[in-house]
């Protein structure tokens, strides 16, 4: 490492800390703490992805590959920032810990068409191919890299340390998509092929899906009983926050499952039926979610006619309503029963123009459908704004007007 990128690194890390330690990072954990309790009505805003590829002052400079991911960490923040949305800023930066198993044993491959690797689009080549490729599975151990992790942390904590607190994560490797069971059935077998299964080869699905969910919780019963579970290692695709549940805290290792969020989704089964969904997936699912204190289910799928099914969940306490659902119908289901994470297309919000009116349409009639709820607005998946690096700030400063016109 050279010190042009130590320095590039350690001014970023500077400022960073200043945004980290501001006293409005303090009043925006009280009111997710509120909101995710069912104490605060008011909605509040997460800008949880946008366009960064397309933002110049978002260029990596320096080389070193330690350096260059801290550095992206970095200039992503700091320029969220700018947004003046109500996400946190944790006054740390974590390093997640070096595994000695990943993995069920049998690798998929992801095909990129010519040169469209940076705008990740891609083909799966799963690994199932023959029922029998199931016996080659094995399920994921929890087995630190003490050697690799001490080293990286090392490098960070020499680069960092004496600016921002240095958070490790030695949770387990099945977490979020790796735990959700969805997502990796999904990369294994392939999702024309599982559904097919659904009809063709049932009890075979049921044997992998079984395998599956108990290598999930094996997985993480590992981690927890090794005192590797920390309050970092906690995650509901917004800010985790809730007064039932401890605050995230950088370091805090030896909890329970049950002091944490969890987030689970679904994805590849948006076009299963609630009753295939429920049989070929939330059962499996279910085993894992009862484990935590409080869950949020959904990311992009439409969940519309699914709201029934997932309350057995008995710890569900955050809902996705994608742009695919169908706002009104899932407002009138959840109720007062769950948040609501209500997530506007970002195609209509910001991508293809910055339309005033537009905008103002959408949200003025979806607001008026969740009036009465719990919910916050998520803009995710923004894949451009048309290099227009104040986009995302006007429209977060406009719908602090709708919202206050409206709610």
């Amino acid at each position: 490492m050279n010190d042009y990128d130590r320095n590039i690194v350690r001014e970023l890390a500077t400022r960073y800390a200043e945004v980290a330690n501001c006293p409005l990072e303090k009043k925006k954990r009280d009111l997710w703490r509120a909101k995710n309790s069912f104490k605060l009505t008011d909605p509040l805003i997460y800008v949880r992805a946008y366009a960064w590829n397309e933002m110049p002052m978002l260029k990596l400079q320096t080389a070193d590959p330690v350096c260059r991911q801290i550095e992206f960490f970095f200039r992503n923040e700091l320029f969220h920032a700018t947004f003046a949305d109500d996400y946190i800023f944790e006054p740390w930066y974590s390093v997640n810990c070096i595994y000695k198993y990943s993995g069920w044993g049998v690798d998929y491959k992801l095909e990129y068409p010519g040169e469209m690797e940076t705008l990740e689009a891609y083909k799966v080549d799963y690994a199932i191919k023959k029922l029998d490729d199931v016996k080659k599975m094995r399920a994921p151990v929890h087995a630190v890299d003490e050697a690799a992790t001490a080293e990286k942390l090392e490098k960070v904590q020499d680069l960092i340390g004496d600016i921002l607190t240095v958070d490790l994560i030695r949770g387990p490797y099945c977490r979020n998509w790796t735990a959700d069971i969805s997502y990796d059935l999904g990369k294994l077998r392939g999702m024309e092929n599982f559904m097919l299964d659904m009809y063709e080869n049932p009890e075979w699905l049921h044997g992998l899906l079984k395998f599956m969910s108990e290598g999930v919780q094996r997985n993480q019963e590992q981690a927890e009983s090794a005192g590797d579970i920390g309050l970092t290692f906690t995650y509901n695709q917004a800010m985790a926050y809730a007064e039932e549940l401890k605050d995230p805290a950088p370091n805090v290792n030896g909890v329970n499952r049950e002091q944490l969020w969890c987030f689970t989704a679904a994805q590849e089964f948006a076009l299963v039926s609630p009753e295939m969904h429920e049989e070929f997936l939330l059962r499996y699912q279910l085993p894992i979610m009862s484990k935590f204190g409080l869950v949020a289910y959904g990311c992009c799928e439409d969940l519309t006619n699914k709201i029934s099914m997932l309350r057995q969940i008995p710890n569900l306490r955050r809902i996705a309503v994608s742009p695919f659902a169908n706002v009104k119908k899932c407002a009138e289901q959840i109720g007062t029963d769950y948040v609501i994470s209500y997530r506007p297309s970002p195609a209509d919000m910001v991508s293809y123009d910055f339309n005033e009116a537009r905008i103002r349409q959408i949200l003025k009639r979806d607001l008026e459908y969740l009036k009465g709820t719990y919910f916050d607005i998520t803009l995710k998946d923004v894949e451009t704004v048309q290099s227009d690096p104040d986009r995302i700030r006007k429209w977060v400063k406009l719908v602090r007007e709708i919202i206050a016109e409206t709610c």
